[in-house]
């Protein structure tokens, strides 16, 4: 039997939400050999749909994006967009 594994992760970047989910939801279009299944979607806030089959690629992916969301945001403030 495989387990799934399932994350949400919501983050709000104020004013640069949608800058910030512009440059992030690239990475996850252009890669399709990930082995986690990764939705984004933008509305007032950047949402984050992970599955996978091992926990470790869920952590691994979480992490991923979660320093992606802080490197675009700071080099989106870094330039006063």
């Amino acid at each position: 039997m495989t387990s799934k594994f399932n994350a949400k992760i919501e983050v709000g970047a104020g004013d640069k939400t949608n800058a910030v989910f512009d440059s992030i939801n690239i990475d996850n279009e252009f890669y399709p050999e990930n082995p986690t299944k990764t939705k984004m979607f933008c509305d007032e806030k950047i949402t984050i749909l992970i599955e996978a089959n091992q926990l470790a690629q869920m952590r691994a992916n979480l992490n991923s994006c979660i320093r992606l969301i802080q490197t675009s945001y700071d080099s989106i403030k870094s330039v006063d967009i």
